[in-house]
């Protein structure tokens, strides 16, 4: 299909020679927004790293393709070129270097977004929030003009103000040109400011649901846990 930007095919990955990812069947399309939940140590961020091409785990089996392009052996530099973006969970501190040079350097411009100007004339993440940091990964990767971007726990530990701030963001630069967003959370409260056309569930290295009511999902997640996607009973109720 035209239309589908990223399609993972029957991938497998191993970690540290462990099998991580077993099977991995996905697909975003252009200008889609998708969220992949899941309980911790069930292979999410893993995902998310294979997608960009961490060197440190293993493609075993399937591949990965971009735009209908096999990026399976891409390194991340070449992905990133493509349009491919992640936003990371623990993103590093870089002294000596401003935010606003920083952005500069990758746009070719300086970056105007209100919610973040208290941020650029201070060192990237030098003693910035948790919030703070994904605000600047944010900004860097708005920065890069990308096709997808993914989001790995963005939501993590932040307040309702600080979450609310960066959905807006995200919606305004991202959502609303048309880029494609994978919303990888393990509560999911960003969801419910940036609603998914698909939530998927991942379970063991496995993603055993795709459910377009992101609702139906979480009312089944808080009153049972993930021990029923086991069955995929999502529905049952």
């Amino acid at each position: 299909m035209k239309n589908i930007l990223l399609k993972v095919e029957k991938l497998w990955v191993k970690g540290n020679e462990k099998e991580i990812l077993k099977g991995i069947n996905f697909q975003i399309k252009k200008g889609e927004i998708q969220a992949l939940l899941g309980p911790n140590a069930s292979g999410k961020s893993t995902f998310a790293q294979v997608i960009l091409g961490k060197p440190k785990y293993k493609v075993t089996k399937g591949k990965i393709f971009f735009e209908g392009k096999n990026i399976t052996k891409f390194p991340p530099e070449k992905r990133v070129k493509l349009g491919l973006s992640l936003v990371w969970q623990s993103p590093p501190t870089v002294e000596g270097v401003k935010l606003s040079k920083l952005l500069k350097k990758i746009s070719k411009k300086s970056i105007d977004i209100k919610e973040a100007k208290e941020l650029l004339e201070r060192e990237i993440n030098l003693d910035f929030s948790g919030g703070e940091k994904k605000i600047s990964e944010l900004l860097q990767v708005i920065s890069l003009k990308p096709k997808l971007v993914v989001f790995d726990e963005i939501d993590s530990g932040l307040d309702l103000e600080r979450l609310k701030r960066i959905a807006k963001i995200i919606k305004r630069e991202l959502i609303n040109k048309k880029v494609s967003v994978l919303l990888i959370t393990h509560w999911g409260q960003i969801l419910h400011y940036l609603e998914p056309e698909i939530t998927n569930v991942m379970l063991d290295g496995k993603i055993i649901c795709k459910e377009k009511d992101f609702k139906k999902v979480f009312k089944v997640i808080r009153k049972y846990g993930y021990e029923k996607c086991k069955k995929c009973q999502l529905l049952a109720d």
